[in-house]
């Protein structure tokens, strides 16, 4: 009789991605376009979220003059 093993399942589920809140010194709702993309941001509340693993989003909002990035 052949012994069986028994294999821990290994958790799949990927880890919930960082966001990160950039603070708009402007405006407190608007839409920011992305330049040379199709992609827009939303500013809600004053505050604009996006993945931290987003490098075009992160690179144009530390860029932007009346974006405040996260402390």
């Amino acid at each position: 009789m052949a012994k069986s093993t028994v294999t821990p399942a290994t958790d799949q589920t990927p880890a919930a991605d960082l966001l990160l809140k950039f603070r708009d010194k402007v405006y407190t709702s608007r839409t920011l376009c992305i330049p040379d993309t199709n992609r827009t941001l939303s500013v809600a509340k004053g505050f604009v979220e996006v993945s931290a693993s987003d490098e075009q989003a992160v690179t144009y909002l530390k860029s932007h003059p009346e974006i405040e990035p996260p402390e």
